[in-house]
């Protein structure tokens, strides 16, 4: 009699934790893989389109390509992307432009609605990236670093007249969101911060130190419970980790254990997760936001060597990835700073976009 006892109350307590939402496993997972044409070549950023089933892929030497994604396939190259060496795009809907942020120091914007490029403007040498800030309806531009630090130049949209500039200490400025109230944040990877900065008075606000988050990196950001997510990819005496901290203060309130190689995390406000793409091992760490201080790290699915970049549709709520077949070749320039077998050489037609989903 007590066996039967013990067995139905077994029974109940796993269809208890069966039936709660923060103690189940998500099974993401890789639901397809679309192979790209192209000869040797880099990538870095993906951005999406939802109103017209794009998406953006910076793929450096081949240019700013734009994939459908109900074909799976590359229905173009945005003009003068290729010999510009496109890093990525950022997308602003809400005056039908796209701008290509490219290698040699120049934007190419481009109307969303019918992929036609308009002139490029040089801003520098070289740049890294751009990031948009409603709020202000202003761009800012990551600019390569010179000797004191990066100046981050500001545009005004949609004229994208440069009105000016952000001098930050930072050398390698990384991503970049801002909370629709005036405050944009940028992670800076070398000097292990947050900064806080006004884009309309181009002013730095703040500078927060994140305690166990080395070489933080990717950022992403809770707007409504004003937390921000950051990836670190860790040094000699820091694990590579994920940190929350409070966009207010600059409290840093959790943090736990990633794979290596972090660049791109993403938060889904439906779904409450936090994804975060790290290339060099390969794994995609998933964390429930049970409360704007409460987390727990549900799964880590293996993924591609490479596999860094991502972007979510706010809608189906899949993940789209990039990443190349390659080797490191070590009789050319590796970048050891990520890896010291970091891939620096990538094969012909081993080009794909990767779907994952639930």
């Amino acid at each position: 009699m007590n066996y039967l006892i013990r067995l139905t109350q077994a029974a109940a307590i796993g269809m208890a934790l069966a039936a709660c939402p923060s103690m189940a496993f998500d099974g993401w997972k890789l639901e397809s893989s679309s192979a790209i044409p192209g000869k040797n070549s880099a990538w870095d950023y993906v951005s999406l389109d939802t109103a017209n089933n794009h998406l953006f892929i910076g793929r450096r030497g081949n240019g700013l390509q734009v994939f459908d994604l109900a074909t799976a396939q590359v229905i173009q190259t945005i003009a003068h992307t290729a010999a510009n060496s496109a890093n990525g795009a950022t997308l602003i809907p809400e005056f039908d432009l796209g701008l290509s942020y490219n290698e040699n120091g120049t934007l190419t914007p481009f109307k969303l609605s019918t992929l036609e490029a308009g002139t490029d403007i040089k801003l520098g040498d070289e740049l890294d990236s751009a990031h948009y800030d409603a709020f202000s309806q202003r761009l800012v531009v990551n600019m390569a670093a010179g000797e004191s630090g990066t100046d981050l130049v500001v545009l005004q949209l949609p004229s994208l007249q440069t009105v000016g500039a952000i001098h930050v200490s930072a050398k390698k400025p990384e991503h970049a969101e801002a909370d629709g109230r005036g405050n944009f944040y940028l992670a800076a990877r070398d000097e292990n911060v947050v900064y806080r900065l006004n884009v309309k008075d181009l002013s730095v606000t703040a500078k927060w130190p994140t305690p166990g988050c080395a070489q933080t990196n990717g950022l992403a950001l809770d707007a409504a419970n004003k937390r921000l997510f950051l990836g670190c990819r860790g040094n000699a005496s820091s694990k590579p980790s994920f940190a929350v901290m409070n966009a207010d203060t600059g409290a840093v309130i959790y943090t736990a254990e990633i794979g290596a190689g972090n660049d791109e995390v993403v938060f889904d406000a439906d779904l409450k997760r936090i994804f975060l793409a790290n290339g060099v091992n390969a794994v995609l760490n998933i964390f429930e936001q049970t409360g704007p201080d409460s987390y727990k790290h549900l799964e880590a699915l293996g993924t591609q060597a490479g596999v860094r970049t991502m972007v979510m549709h706010p809608k189906t709520k899949k993940l789209y990835a990039v990443t190349a077949e390659g080797s490191a070749d070590y009789s050319k320039k590796i970048t050891t700073s990520v890896s010291p077998s970091y891939a620096n050489t990538f094969f012909p037609d081993r080009f794909f976009v990767l779907t994952y989903a639930k």
